[in-house]
């Protein structure tokens, strides 16, 4: 099956189709970003990939073409909210909200089922099957990183333009020795760990 084969079958039945898929359910800090993408019926967009097997060049290019071509949208849900929802209940939130963006009657998702009453498939490894959950995880990538790199001048020293707040040994030392941000997610259990030992420190 072609990335664009589902796309075909399900606009020739008369569905507007969107494809959705989230960025960031991992890191340590920052927000989870979600996308929605309708592609056109008239033209392809050559090079469509999971967004994590992308260079940075091929994804910027990428990321113009759609946004030229395509009807999308695109959800940031703050890191506070990703600690008070779940993560998993988060990405389904911010995934939905993009969905609701776009005038689609048909949901195509990377695995995760939506709580929607639109017809939807979740696809395992959407974003390496489906042409629209492509577009939607290069276009959700490109905006969380230029959010990620903004934040890295703001907290300078946890290398936010490098590891986009995932936890890299950079990260991890720099939240040692720094301390913990407002934009980092309590959550997770490094950082709750930091919490407790400044906690501790303060307490002494």
């Amino acid at each position: 099956m072609t990335m664009y084969e589902r796309e075909q079958a399900l606009q020739a039945a008369g569905y507007r189709v969107a494809g959705c898929d989230e960025v960031g359910r991992g890191p340590l800090a920052g927000p989870l970003v979600a996308a929605a993408a309708m592609l056109p019926l008239n033209r392809r967009i050559e090079g469509l990939a999971d967004s994590k097997t992308l260079g940075k060049a091929a994804r910027e290019r990428l990321s113009r073409e759609i946004l030229d071509a395509c009807e999308v949208a695109v959800f940031v849900l703050p890191p506070e909210e990703v600690d008070r929802l779940n993560v998993l209940r988060a990405s389904q939130v911010a995934m939905l909200q993009a969905i609701e963006r776009l005038d689609c009657d048909y949901v195509l998702s990377d695995a995760l089922s939506l709580p929607t009453d639109l017809p939807q498939e979740a696809i395992v490894k959407g974003d390496a099957k489906s042409a629209s959950i492509a577009a939607a995880s290069i276009v959700a990538k490109g905006h969380r990183d230029r959010i990620m790199a903004e934040l890295s001048t703001t907290y300078p020293g946890y290398g936010f333009e490098r590891n986009m707040g995932y936890p890299t040994h950079e990260h991890l030392k720099a939240l040692e020795r720094l301390g913990v941000t407002p934009v980092h997610r309590r959550s997770y259990a490094p950082v709750k760990r930091q919490i407790a030992r400044q906690q501790t420190l303060a307490l002494e």
